[in-house]
């Protein structure tokens, strides 16, 4: 069977977490010689730019390691690997919730301690952002960006920024699946209100300092977040399906 990539979006996302997969299953051993940029390129039918791209990732991470005059390497076990991106970690419905789910809890502490360190200054922050968030259209990029961003200026007044970095890094999983499911909310005039409350609610309780509610609006937000998507109408679903599915093998593609 041919291992090409099939076309078009995003290869070198696919092309690496196909790599690191090998990697972790021991496919590829640690300290073994990976191919040749001209050999990736002909077995997963993308082009050479692809696959120095996609090593570059994995030896930013760890996973890969040049030698000079020798080639490029898999790790060894024991060299530490950082915190990246990994595009198959998001590929159903059921992985999209899993990510939800963990920042259920993270919101709801990041939540509790922006109203516990509240500021004027941090409360205007938040305002603005908030304000932004609710002048962006339900559909598109723009209205994506801004729901992040809002989740963040609150991350932002923890005074902590390791909080906002995670948060950061569970944004790449959610990124593309948010277009979708912003869709879904905007078809849906009850979910575009309820949404807008819980945003607001968030935002009232940490900007007065109630740790306590402000806890409990993130968790409910992140909660609801789950109910809407797994209860999104059967074409935000499909597109949704479509959207996640893992990098396939198939027919050779340039």
């Amino acid at each position: 069977m041919s291992d090409a990539l099939q076309a078009p979006e995003r290869l070198t996302d696919k092309l690496a977490g196909l790599l690191m997969q090998r990697i972790e299953s021991g496919e590829l051993a640690p300290d073994e010689r990976l191919p040749t940029e001209q050999k990736l390129s002909e077995q997963f039918g993308v082009s050479r730019t692809v696959v120095r791209e996609a090593v570059s990732r994995l030896k930013s991470i760890g996973l890969l390691t040049s030698r000079q005059g020798a080639g490029v390497f898999v790790a060894p076990r024991s060299q530490a690997r950082a915190l990246a991106f990994d595009p198959l970690v998001v590929t159903s419905m059921e992985s999209v919730l899993q990510v939800v789910e963990v920042r259920r809890g993270l919101e709801a502490d990041v939540a509790a301690l922006a109203a516990q360190r509240m500021t004027p200054e941090k409360a205007k922050a938040i305002a603005q952002a908030l304000a932004h968030l609710e002048t962006c259209p339900p559909q598109g990029a723009e209205g994506v960006e801004a729901d992040l961003a809002f989740h963040r200026s609150i991350a932002r007044a923890t005074e902590n920024p390791h909080y906002e970095r995670l948060l950061g890094f569970l944004e790449q999983y959610q990124r593309e699946a948010m277009r979708v499911t912003r869709t879904n909310e905007a078809l849906d005039s009850g979910y575009m209100v309820q949404v807008r409350q819980e945003h607001r609610a968030i935002a009232d309780a940490v900007m007065r300092g109630d740790a306590a509610a402000a806890r409990q609006a993130a968790m409910l937000h992140m909660h609801n977040a789950a109910h809407r998507i797994e209860h999104a109408a059967p074409p935000i679903r499909r597109a949704l399906g479509a959207l996640l599915a893992p990098p396939s093998t198939g027919s050779t593609s340039s």
